[in-house]
Parts: C-alpha cells; structure tokens; sequence
C-alpha cells in the first residue's frame, strides 16, 4: 500500500490488511463516508481464506488512517455492512471487495417515534448524538418547540431526523475521527469562516493541479417567500429572507452576479419567525453553492491530505475564479504506489 496508509481492525493495527490491491474511500456532505478494500483472492487448500477470515466479518470496525508531513488523518472509521465477490474457474483471477462506512449508518437502524417537547432542534440533536457515545459539535438553534405548540415529532431513524433537522436549519450533519479514534459528530453550518487549509495551484509554481472544470448556474432561488398563522395569536408569522446570510466566498454573490432575485415559496408549520426565517436560510444557503468546480491532485504532490467539509484556497485560476472553496466531496483512490484525491468543490461567489 502507498506509504503512509495504515488501517486498523477494531482499533488494531493489521499489517496484513492493509497491503490490499487498491482501497477507496468516499467523503461527501450529506452522506456517511463510505470505503471499499479490493483484494485478489485464490483457492487455498480447496478454500478461499478470505472469504472466511473473521476480520472481515459484518460489524467488524475498519479504520483508514494517512499520515503525511502535515500529520496523521483517519479518512474513514466504521463497520463493515458488505461484500461483493467475483470468483474466476480456478481460483486465480478472482477478487473480494469489503465495503463498509462511517458510524453514523448505526443511527440508521432502528425507526423511532418520539414527542420532543419544550426544546430547540440543537438540545434534540444533541441529546440523540449523546447516546451513542460521539463528542457532540453542536451549534445552537433558534426556533423552540413548546408543548403548547408545535412540539417536534420523530417519526425515522435517528439518522434521517437529524440530517432533516440540519436541512431545516441550513445545517450540515458529519462524523469525523481523529488519528486516535476519537469520534465528533458535528451538526452545524458548513465551516466558511477563516482561513483555508490548503491551496490547490495551477497555471503557477508549485503548481499541485494538472487541471480545474468549472460550472456555473445562476438560475436558483435568491430570496425566499414565506409567511404562516400563529395558531395561538391568529398573528402572521413572517419568514421571508431576502439573500443568504452564509458567508461569502468571493466579493459578489449570487444575487448581484445574476441581476435581480429569483423568489421561491416556502410553507412550514412552525411556532414563530425564527423556525420559519431558519428554513428559508437553510434553502438559500444550499441553492447558492452556484459555483461547482472538480479536479485532483495527489498526497505527494500536495504533501497534505484534502477532506469534505474543508476550506480551500484556488490559486492561478484567473481573477474571478481563484479564491476560496468549499470542499463538498474527496474520492481518496490508494493503492501500491499513489493515493489520489479526486476533489469536488462549491463556491457561493466570485471575484
């Protein structure tokens, strides 16, 4: 395996496991981070020993850790939940892939029905993300569900509950894991502010880029529409949002580039403006990623490890397209010699 990955078997090193034909892992907002391991496998002793090896059994806990100069990242920890086996006449030839994903798939197993009374969508987020033993990162919300009220409803499995209240709010939902094991749940917006973490070059010295697509689409939602009934005071509840309050990643945003508002309708039954306000942001904070852009690069030539959920900093992109991104997506491709990391970007404004 290329150096500096290592992988781990229910917390234990395997150097054995490790040295398999190509290992993928996937990281993209939204979505569990899920991993592949392929192996060549053959007939041994009119078996094929992996196929039965207790290693990599379902539930058994996978992580994937590469360490370069800027330090030691765990891409990915989690159970294993599959395999998908080919098997050639004669053993030789045929291939076993492990698939497996992050802990937060062990939200998805059980539906639950639950009354959340006289809290915020963050204490539910918060109490749910508790019980299974990750560190909460968990940013506050502003709109209550009193019992005299809406109260909040579950009607899903913790992980569809959080991941709709994340939608609500305009917040993003993800696990990360440190190099020792140590899980953080975080429900929070995406994490525009401060610095980049890494620079993507091309076109310059240094240059970490062979090549950078970009596409734009400036026919989204720019403003929201919203109005409800308080049930109690038969008072009208205003939710309208005239632009996105996310921070913006350049000096014009979507509404100026585009040359006036574009307005979506938006109806909720909520308690009052700041849930209906909350789910209007939310909606505008998604739809303004207008800016897409792909390329890769590798750990070696970047001496660093890119993940989802990060800033990054395009450098030689022309004027208008070089400046900060947010990381949505990172295919890591490992094996024997390379790890490659194929690299989706957004951006809510230009230069």
């Amino acid at each position: 395996m290329a150096n500096g990955i290592a992988l781990t078997v229910d917390g234990t090193a395997d150097p054995e496991l490790v040295n398999a034909d190509s290992i993928e892992v996937l990281e993209q907002i939204g979505e569990a981070t899920q991993y592949r391991l392929n192996y060549s496998i053959d007939i041994q002793e009119a078996d094929y020993p992996m196929l039965v090896d207790g290693r990599l059994e379902p539930g058994v806990e996978i992580a994937v850790l590469a360490t370069t100069n800027a330090g030691t990242e765990c891409l990915v920890k989690g159970p294993i939940y599959g395999q998908d086996i080919t098997l050639k006449h004669g053993g030789a030839g045929s291939v076993l892939t492990v698939m497996g994903a992050d802990n937060s798939i062990t939200m998805d197993r059980d539906d639950n029905i639950v009354q959340w009374a006289d809290v915020t969508d963050s204490d539910a987020v918060t109490s749910i993300l508790s019980s299974y033993g990750f560190t909460p990162d968990v940013q506050s919300t502003a709109a209550s569900h009193p019992t005299n009220k809406h109260t909040l409803i579950q009607r899903d499995t913790d992980l569809d509950f959080i991941k709709r209240l994340a939608r609500r709010n305009g917040y993003l939902f993800w696990l990360s894991c440190d190099e020792h094991g140590i899980e953080t749940a975080h429900f929070k917006p995406a994490p525009v502010d401060g610095n980049p973490e890494q620079d993507l070059i091309i076109n310059l010295d240094g240059a970490t880029l062979d090549d950078l697509s970009i596409h734009w689409d400036v026919e989204r939602p720019t403003g929201i529409s919203s109005s409800q009934l308080d049930l109690n005071t038969l008072s009208n509840i205003d939710g309208s949002v005239s632009e996105s309050a996310q921070t913006l990643l350049g000096n014009q945003n979507l509404q100026s580039i585009a040359g006036g508002t574009r307005t979506a309708h938006l109806s909720a039954p909520v308690n009052d403006s700041a849930d209906l306000h909350a789910r209007g942001a939310g909606v505008l904070n998604e739809s303004n990623w207008f800016i897409r852009a792909h390329c890769a690069t590798s750990a070696v030539k970047l001496g660093a490890i890119i993940r989802a959920h990060q800033l990054v900093n395009v450098r030689g992109a022309g004027s208008r397209y070089s400046g900060s991104y947010f990381v949505s997506s990172v295919r890591h491709l490992i094996d024997a010699t390379t790890h490659i990391m194929q690299i989706n970007l957004v951006r809510n404004g230009w230069l």
